[in-house]
């Protein structure tokens, strides 16, 4: 019998605070603070999905559109949004509120990839990831696209790895 999980048992919702400190020199967030947070957010939603060990493949489609300012708040939400053998999609939405007045915005959103591996948390070498079923509009929205993600995916680590076969890791002096 095959697993499953409903995209609702993985979903993470974190708020934080924009502080100056966390400000670029454009007074916006932080890109790198930002890509922490929806890491930190998409990892716990990985691990609630499959309860092992799994590591970041890639954070792709990172589509930043809205800055975030000081003294707002940056709620980010994540969940699984699709799974294969080992690997597993988490969505990431990020909200932004201005705290004074309370309006919210969507600020960016984004797609990452983790690979369940062995490990200290669970060290069985075969096993499969429970699928994903989506309940609400939103997540079927989300999860329909998973495939056509997956496989976009795939052709372009295959162009990666020829493109960073080609580098070099010499010093230049």
């Amino acid at each position: 019998m095959e697993e499953f999980q409903y995209c609702r048992e993985s979903k993470v919702i974190q708020n934080h605070r924009i502080f100056p400190s966390d400000l670029n020199p454009f007074g916006a967030l932080f890109g790198g603070k930002l890509m922490t947070i929806i890491d930190d957010a998409s990892s716990i939603s990985i691990t609630r999905h499959c309860r092992r060990g799994a590591v970041t493949a890639s954070i792709d489609q990172m589509n930043f559109l809205k800055p975030l300012q000081s003294n707002h708040s940056v709620c980010v939400e994540s969940y699984v949004s699709g799974t294969h053998h080992k690997s597993m999609e988490a969505f990431v939405k990020v909200i932004g509120e201005d705290l004074v007045t309370g309006q919210r915005y969507l600020a960016a959103t984004c797609f990452t990839t983790f690979v369940a591996i062995p490990s200290h948390m669970n060290e069985e070498k075969e096993f499969t990831v429970p699928k994903v079923i989506p309940q609400t509009e939103e997540e079927k929205l989300v999860c329909e696209g998973y495939e056509k993600r997956r496989e976009k995916r795939l052709v372009e680590q295959s162009e990666y790895k020829d493109f960073v076969a080609k580098l070099s890791t010499e010093l230049p002096w």
